[in-house]
């Protein structure tokens, strides 16, 4: 038989811990704290239940749901694993509200004649996740060559930036934006044909994208500080690049014959993209910005 005058009774309990006795109670029936019925029918508890109970309100008190408290008391998980999930779980709601906040204020700061346009142009934008990976979608679908994980992380961080975290209204007008033009059809088989043609002639994508990733880390500086497209070891590595994975080399005649390969860069729609990367990220020289400077200035050497 329990010896009862070593163990608490509900009140007791309570008393100790400052938890109320309906809450204790439902605890119990939750499985979260353990106890005994004494003769008479009366929760009885341990000495350890106030250890254990203060440490359940103060994990409820961080929000902690009763599922994750169980788990930190049967030793599944530590409270810093717990506590981690929680706040992480925290950030996506955050941001969600950040979200929403922003495009609400984006609608009521649009005027009166443009804001039934504003509220169509958000609606594809409501769930951000699902925004960017449309796209993350579109540029995907241009990958018609192999090319490594890491690479193709690397252009989609740059290509299709995640939500900022905290945005501003112009920022998310601006992500809706760049939804749009990926959902204009005509541009995106444009874009797919030209990947299948030249598919045809490249050895290596990978290789490619680096080369082509070298050019426009030279030429980022310049186009960050507003420099004119012109000739210069930039254009020369930009042109390296491609020449190397077709087996050809840098000779006026293939130089115009690139200028046409990359014509699609220059396409107003996908300027447009550009520009609207730089607007979300805060960038001014996105990675497509940079490579229609390269273009330009292919175009400017053919000039000369």
């Amino acid at each position: 038989m329990p010896l009862w005058d070593e163990t608490l009774g509900i009140g007791d309990l309570a008393r100790l811990t400052g938890v109320p006795v309906r809450t204790i109670r439902f605890y119990c029936d939750e499985g979260v704290l353990a106890s005994v019925r004494s003769t008479g029918g009366h929760r009885r508890f341990d000495r350890a239940a106030v250890e254990r109970l203060v440490l359940v309100r103060r994990l409820r008190g961080l929000g902690l749901g009763l599922n994750a408290i169980a788990s930190v008391l049967e030793g599944e998980t530590s409270v810093a694993r717990a506590v981690a999930a929680e706040r992480a779980a925290l950030d996506v709601q955050l941001h969600e509200l950040a979200w929403r906040r922003a495009r609400l204020r984006a609608v009521e700061e649009a005027g009166a004649a443009d804001r039934a346009g504003r509220l169509a142009l958000l609606a594809a934008v409501e769930d951000a996740r699902a925004a960017r990976e449309r796209l993350v979608a579109f540029w995907r679908l241009q990958m018609v060559l192999p090319v490594s994980d890491e690479l193709f992380g690397s252009f989609l961080s740059m290509a299709a930036p995640p939500p900022p975290p905290d945005p501003t209204p112009p920022q998310v007008v601006a992500y809706a934006e760049l939804v749009a033009v990926t959902g204009d059809r005509s541009l995106t088989r444009g874009l797919r044909a030209r990947a299948k043609e030249n598919a045809r002639a490249i050895t290596d994508e990978n290789e490619l994208m680096q080369g082509v990733g070298a050019a426009v880390a030279l030429a980022e500086p310049l186009v960050a500080a507003g420099e004119p497209p012109a000739p210069g070891p930039e254009l020369d590595r930009f042109v390296a690049a491609h020449a190397a994975v077709r087996r050809r080399s840098d000779t006026p005649g293939f130089r115009r014959e690139l200028l046409g390969i990359v014509a699609g860069d220059h396409d107003p729609r996908v300027r447009r993209y550009w520009r609207l990367v730089g607007e979300v990220t805060g960038e001014r020289a996105p990675i497509g910005t940079t490579l229609t400077w390269l273009g330009d200035a292919l175009a400017r050497s053919l000039a000369r």
